[in-house]
Formats: structure tokens, sequence, C-alpha cells
């Protein structure tokens, strides 16, 4: 296995108050790696870690005790800011540019020569569908719309790694199934992504791997499927069982198991009900073609 994308190792984080007295360990020795091409989430609830973890990831908060790499460099050097891409929850674009200055503009940040910016940015207006609206000031545009021109702008430069502090708070069903499709095409074409969220199905749906904090500690980590599988419970599917039929089966079933056996109909959830009821085709994001490029 490839060395890791993310080593963290014992991480200690306190805030103090003015006279640098302790107030509160927001993580307590944390650790934990993350491969390159995984999507990873970390719950947990309020005040457990997430967000001062997130933080020293980007460099904006030092640990005060253990080890911080990404990309084999210490977190927040300058190696790792021009390889990673961050959405923040509270998306604070410059409200008077429209989404094609916008990106224009987070690329001359990164030093990208004005044909690639060119280039990137119909890409990535392309990939979120905002090309229709690319030259509407962002002042106008609804809070789904303001998220897709953030993701963007968190893609400008071709990150290795993506941050994303709860990407599908507050959006409504629609635009919230867009934003899951997007981070499983960045998934697939090779982006690495670690995210925070409180909602649950979202990270159950989307994500490989699941870290939850408590009180500033990893109490559970591991891929999604492993955590959630019931280990004393089996269910069998059958297509185009009559009721009659699966009577027949539970009743010779509970016969030979010696206990009863119950039976239940799969169903929709409420999102693929509430989606396939407004839609009437289904167009998949495909990701920028640069972010299918090898990473150099």
């Amino acid at each position: 296995m490839s060395a890791p994308l993310i080593t963290a190792t014992d991480l200690v984080k306190v805030y103090r108050d003015f006279w640098r007295r302790p107030i509160v360990r927001a993580v307590d020795g944390l650790g934990f790696e993350l491969h390159k091409g995984a999507l990873m989430a970390i719950i947990g609830p309020n005040g457990s870690g997430k967000s001062t973890t997130l933080k020293m990831l980007l460099g904006l908060l030092r640990p005060d005790e253990g080890s911080l790499s990404i990309l084999g460099h210490p977190a927040g050097s300058i190696e790792v800011k021009r390889a990673i891409g961050f959405l923040p929850e509270l998306s604070a674009l410059h409200s008077f540019l429209t989404p094609r200055q916008t990106l224009d503009f987070y690329g001359s940040l990164f030093g990208l020569k004005r044909a690639e910016r060119t280039l990137r940015t119909e890409q990535l207006l392309e990939m979120v569908r905002l090309k229709a609206v690319a030259d509407r000031p962002i002042s106008g545009f609804s809070k789904g719309m303001v998220r897709r021109v953030g993701l963007a702008q968190a893609l400008v430069n071709a990150p290795s790694l993506l941050l994303l502090d709860e990407p599908t708070s507050g959006l409504d069903p629609e635009a919230c199934r867009e934003m899951k499709d997007l981070l499983l095409a960045l998934k697939g074409a090779g982006v690495t992504v670690l995210m925070t969220s409180h909602m649950l199905g979202d990270v159950e749906e989307v994500c490989d791997e699941v870290m939850v904090m408590s009180r500033g500690r990893a109490v559970a980590r591991g891929p999604v499927g492993d955590l959630l599988r019931c280990d004393d419970a089996v269910r069998f599917i059958v297509d185009g069982v009559s009721p009659s039929e699966a009577d027949r089966a539970c009743q010779t079933l509970s016969e030979a198991l010696g206990r009863p056996v119950r039976t239940d109909s799969p169903t929709l959830s409420l999102e693929a009900f509430f989606l396939k009821t407004i839609r009437s085709d289904e167009v998949p994001f495909k990701p920028a073609p640069f972010l299918l490029e090898p990473r150099r």
C-alpha cells in the first residue's frame, strides 16, 4: 500500500483564555491516516473536535502536541497549501463578482497563467452546471448555486486533497443530490476527499470511511459497511415473489431455524422518491478534464 496522504499522530489542541489558562481540550490524542483516493467523513456531536481537526489540517491552527503531515510535508506548509482545496461551511465569496470572475480571481492567487485560468474556469463552470449563469453576480444566487461556485473555487488548483466542511448543510434535496453526485465523480477522478458533516444519511451514501469523534477523541473508525453491518442478522432478497410464496417460505425457514422469521419489502428513500417525482431526466456530473490528469 502507498504512503498515507494524511498522517496524524497523537494530536492535542487546547484552547486557552487571555491569561493562557486552559479552557477546553478540543482535540485529545487524535491519530488517523487517510490514503489517496479515499472519501472519508468525520462525524460527531457539536464540540467533539471536528472543526478544530479541519483547521489543523488547513494550517490555520497548530497542534499543541503530536504531529500532522500531508503529502509528506508539515500541515500548513506552502507545498501543502498548493495541493489542497477547501470549501468552508459558509462560502464567503465576493457577491459582486460573477462565477467566471470568481474562478479567474482564485486561479490568479494560485499563480495560474491566464490561458490556463480561462480553460479551467470554463471546465469547472460546465462541471458544476453554472455556465448559463456564469456572468451573473453571485448576490442573486440561491444557496445551492453559491455552494457550487464555492466547490468550483476549491477545485481551481486541481487539488490532491479536498477538505469540505458541511458540504450539504442547508441545501434543498435536489441541490444536495447534485453535491453528492459531484463528490462521487471527484472520488472517481482520483481526488481524495475529507469532509465533516451532521447529515448522516449523506455520509452513509457517499463515503468509504467514517471516523466518529467524541470529546476530542476518535471513538470509532472504519469502512461504512463494516461499521453498520449487523452480524447477528441476515436479510434474504428474492425478486418476483408473491405474498403467498413469501408466507410459505417464511414458515418453512421458521420451522427449520426454530425461531420467528419476518419479511419486509424494499423501499425507496424519501430523497429518491422526491427526485424521481420532480425530475424527468438525470444528467450525471462529470469531473473537469484537468482533474483526470495525473498529478505531479
